[in-house]
């Protein structure tokens, strides 16, 4: 590879209507130089775009805006978060490229085509906080630059492969949310893929910096890109790839220890107990103010209890969420019991049981959507029942495969090296520059 590649990102879906403004010179496939605000609207399968005055500019099932030079383009009500308990819309500001595109449902999908290294300073700055230790910033530019690439040529691989991602019967609903569903692009902008939120994320010159002095650097194992993953907060000790997703080894992405040294393995549910119920030491063990404003944006820090947590439900309200997040009536809640979990504590089957009937759900991902209005934090948790309410302890935020931030983010105040951080987390690995 001799030079960046572009990529197109989702970044709003399932639209009727895509208000936003063309800030700049942006030159339409068929003809004329559209400029200030826009519309486009869906009409019988075709795209109509319109400006300012409500005038018709053009119509066509996909609509190409090319920007010229510095220019830029803002979409009105993105959503951000979408089904997490931070979810919001705001207006968001982008470089590149704009596409238009229709679907067969009679939506607009709205695709920003740009530059890989321009996408990247605002992943990371949309992801962690701009001014976040350098080191910190480097370390992810490297593993983001890295998960990109090998996205892209995974979804080239998927598109070749009949693999499910899911497995229903009678008795089991196993599902894992990887990003083989788009189709349209190459990845979307919200935490299913990774945070873009555009140039207003670019808050400070250190993210900049930190592309800059990355520049084509990836983590490769075995002279293949890593599919570096990474979550928020692994509480401890990371998981391994095949609790998340299709149950694959990846030599990589294995559990370790969140600190400078190992901590006693969990086998056993009376030692994932005494791990969630303790306060050990970890990277990501922090309570520093100062520094998780340093480090995390503005809507993550309304997140306080990310390394320890714990939620209540009553037994009907734990049977409402789970009869419309299931889509099945299991009747009276009686028991919530953990079948398989992984090094981290994390667990990938659960069994409900209730007086109609039980079943089986998987895997990490889908067990937090059944669980909560939004998601748990995790899948790392214990249960117990008293006096018909259902208390959750739990330990860390995310999937907790990979990297994890926060605490790579501790590390680098600590004085350790983008290159250090990286190799604790994907051991085997190694960073080579390749465009």
């Amino acid at each position: 590879m001799k030079h960046q590649p572009k990529i197109t990102v989702g970044i709003m879906e399932h639209q009727t209507e895509v208000n936003g403004r063309l800030d700049g010179h942006f030159r339409l496939d068929v003809f004329g130089s559209p400029s200030g605000r826009f519309s486009a609207k869906s009409d019988a399968g075709m795209i109509a775009l319109f400006d300012d005055t409500h005038q018709e500019i053009t119509r066509s099932p996909s609509i190409n805006l090319t920007g010229q030079g510095k220019s830029m383009f803002s979409l009105f009500g993105v959503t951000i978060g979408s089904r997490f308990h931070w979810e919001k819309a705001e207006d968001q500001t982008f470089q590149g490229d704009l596409i238009l595109q229709a679907r067969k449902d009679g939506t607009i999908t709205a695709i920003n085509e740009i530059p890989l290294e321009d996408y990247l300073k605002s992943v990371i700055s949309s992801e962690m906080s701009g001014a976040a230790p350098t080191e910190f910033l480097k370390a992810h530019a490297i593993l983001s630059r890295s998960w990109i690439l090998a996205a892209v040529d995974r979804n080239k691989k998927t598109k070749k492969s009949s693999e499910s991602s899911e497995k229903i019967t009678d008795e089991e609903v196993v599902r894992w949310h990887d990003r083989e569903e788009h189709d349209l692009f190459d990845v979307c902008a919200d935490d299913h893929c990774q945070r873009y939120h555009g140039v207003t994320k670019i808050v400070s010159k250190q993210a900049e910096e930190a592309v800059q002095k990355t520049w084509g650097m990836v983590l490769r194992y075995r002279n293949e890109v890593c599919d570096a993953r990474y979550s928020k907060a692994c509480g401890g000790f990371t998981e391994n790839f095949g609790t998340a997703w299709n149950g694959k080894q990846v030599p990589y992405l294995q559990s370790i220890s969140d600190a400078s040294g190992s901590h006693r393995p969990i086998k056993t549910e009376e030692e994932v107990s005494a791990w969630i119920l303790s306060n050990p030491n970890a990277y990501c063990n922090t309570q520093d103010e100062a520094l998780l404003r340093k480090i995390l944006p503005d809507f993550d820090r309304k997140t306080k209890d990310f390394f320890r947590w714990t939620i209540e439900y009553s037994r009907g309200e734990l049977e409402e969420i789970m009869r419309e997040k299931s889509g099945l009536d299991l009747g009276i809640l009686e028991e919530i019991v953990p079948i398989a979990r992984g090094p981290s504590g994390r667990i990938y089957r659960l069994k409900i049981v209730g007086s109609k009937r039980s079943i089986v759900v998987g895997k990490e991902l889908e067990i937090r959507r059944w669980l909560s209005r939004t998601h748990l934090y995790s899948s790392a948790f214990v249960v117990t029942c008293k006096g018909g309410r259902f208390t959750f302890h739990g330990a860390g935020w995310g999937h907790g495969v990979g990297l994890c931030q926060i605490g790579a983010a501790v590390m680098a105040t600590k004085g350790f090296s983008a290159e250090k951080i990286l190799k604790h987390y994907f051991r085997g690995a190694e960073i080579r520059k390749i465009y």
